[in-house]
């Protein structure tokens, strides 16, 4: 066969591998957890599914998940069980999907779970998608949509990186391409990988097929690894060859870190970025920013961050699922850790984040703000403007309050030395969990030289970091409840700027977006069913609440 030019390049340039499907004995990981074979209309789909069984299991599961005052409303858990790792967002047929780890209570092994949303924020669930066999269980892997399929490839583990397609109209029949793993797990000994893989990613470039896998490389400082990601090609799905490592130039990891749950996507209004949002089991959710050479097939990494501001356990964001918006921004789903023994449940996702670009911002390349159609969750609705903070007091707002709110609220520091919110706070306040806005706290001015740091402020352009902290170590009495290191993030802001802060509180999770910048967010478990104030204080000198909108929220399960 002749290889293209760019082929032929990589081919000069590696030693590739072409891996045979691996041979496990079929059955031998068989699910009995119910499983159905759908019709190819969505006519016929939906009259399937109306009388599900699995599905009738499922909401009588979720009633009494709901009575669990932890629970949340209008962020998504698992029907039945424990959940983890969102996997496979995608766009179908005019809907959004959301796979993840789901643990079918007769037989606990990552099966994956699947719901539909026309909005991103009222998801609907569906059977089980993929089902273990011949792998033990169905970890974390992504979707890509063809125009007349959907592709998926995922890990089996003990097996290998799994292929699964789909195209009726809503996504409820899948088939394994070969029925065996197309990469077979990493032995020592051959094939030659040049580490340990999991969590492949799948991309489509010209007429061929990519993958990504998640890895460790021993090429960190004192030989001490650090995050890798390694590229496979295909042109037919069933056979892959191995390339080479992906990454180039990256130095925005963590020693330790790992390339887990790893997302590929263009980014920018003309895809002038290529973005890798993925998991490090080390330090949590991240990104990398850079640009794609396509010729030599390698990213070369020019910017760098973080989702977790701490470690994602206890009670913080987990591992990542990513699709494009279509709009040049990226839509992403975490999902959050567990903080305290819950019956029947553990885990929840995150609201979906829409992730764009800002080429014009050399300190905040990435945006991150709340998407989806949450504002259709709204109801009882309460505003406040032009409140004045006295310095040094606790001012409750005593006509506000609620455990399941959305809150927007832009606030002028003034000179003050922090800004402190306390949500989910009781009447003396032995329960509360508190947002910490500190302006210019943060990191000084950087790439600035003297002369050019004396212009800029003289022209009053310097940009200062203003930290935000999320801390829920007063969050909840129960001897049970774990509390974490605070979440702390920082941003950019002009001087004079105002902190804009959206604010998202779902019974036992709250989630912090500010100036489109930073977001920090954590599980809480208030105790006392009277932790629902909301109160406001300026430490060291006065400030004002220039507005506050508050809405208490609807259930997306009713």
């Amino acid at each position: 066969m002749k290889l293209s030019p760019i082929l032929s390049i990589l081919a000069v340039s590696i030693s590739a591998v072409t891996f045979a499907s691996a041979q496990t004995a079929p059955g031998s990981n068989a699910s009995p957890v119910p499983r159905f074979t759908f019709s190819n209309t969505l006519e016929e789909q939906e009259m399937e599914l109306a009388d599900n069984s699995l599905l009738k299991r499922f909401h009588e599961s979720r009633s009494k998940l709901l009575e669990d005052p932890h629970y949340p409303r209008f962020h998504f858990s698992s029907p039945e069980n424990r959940l983890n790792d969102p996997n496979g967002l995608s766009y179908w047929n005019g809907q959004w999907h959301l796979f993840y780890q789901g643990y079918p209570p007769e037989f606990p092994r990552q099966h994956w779970g699947h719901a539909v949303s026309d909005d991103l924020i009222h998801w609907r669930d569906l059977p089980y998608a993929i089902y273990p066999d011949p792998e033990r269980a169905c970890f974390s892997g992504n979707v890509i949509i063809e125009k007349d399929r959907a592709i998926a490839m995922y890990h089996g583990t003990e097996v290998g990186s799994m292929v699964a397609v789909s195209d009726d109209p809503l996504l409820l029949n899948w088939e394994k391409v070969t029925g065996q793993a197309v990469i077979p797990e990493w032995r020592a000994g051959p094939p030659p990988l040049p580490n340990r893989i999991f969590d492949p990613a799948i991309f489509k470039e010209g007429d061929y097929y990519f993958a990504l896998t998640a890895g460790q490389t021993a090429n960190g400082p004192g030989g001490k690894s650090v995050r890798a990601v390694y590229l496979h090609r295909s042109s037919d799905l069933a056979n892959w060859q191995y390339i080479h490592q992906f990454l180039e130039n990256d130095r925005y990891g963590k020693v330790g870190d790992d390339g887990a749950c790893p997302y590929f996507w263009p980014i920018g209004e003309n895809d002038e970025k290529h973005i890798l949002i993925h998991y490090s089991h080390t330090s949590g959710g991240k990104w990398i920013l850079g640009d794609f050479d396509k010729k030599r097939m390698k990213f070369m990494v020019t910017d760098g961050g973080d989702f977790n501001h701490g470690p994602s356990r206890p009670g913080g964001v987990h591992a990542p699922s990513v699709f494009p918006d279509g709009k040049g921004g990226l839509i992403v789903i975490f999902n959050m850790n567990d903080a305290y023994p819950s019956k029947g449940w553990n885990q929840l996702m995150s609201l979906p984040r829409r992730i764009t670009l800002a080429l014009d911002d050399r300190f905040d390349p990435i945006r991150q703000e709340p998407a989806g159609d949450h504002a259709s969750l709204r109801g009882k609705h309460k505003s406040v403007k032009n409140l004045s903070l006295a310095a040094n007091e606790n001012i409750v707002l005593k006509n506000i309050s609620g455990n399941t709110m959305e809150l927007i609220a832009e606030i002028d520091p003034m000179s003050a030395q922090a800004i402190e919110l306390e949500l989910l706070r009781s009447p003396g306040g032995e329960e509360k969990t508190r947002i910490i806005i500190q302006p210019e706290k943060g990191y000084s001015p950087r790439t600035f030289g003297l002369d050019d740091m004396r212009a800029r402020r003289a022209a009053k352009e310097v940009m200062y970091d203003t930290v935000v902290t999320l801390d829920n170590t007063r969050s909840s009495i129960l001897r049970l409840a774990e509390s974490r290191p605070a979440e702390m993030d920082s941003f950019k802001r002009g001087k004079g700027e105002a902190i804009k802060l959206h604010i998202f509180i779902d019974r036992s999770v709250v989630e912090v977006f500010v100036n489109g910048k930073a977001c920090v967010a954590a599980r809480v478990y208030p105790g006392r069913e009277d932790s629902v104030g909301l109160a406001l204080r300026a430490q060291g000198s006065e400030a004002t609440l220039v507005s506050l909108d508050a809405w208490q929220m609807g259930s997306i399960y009713e």
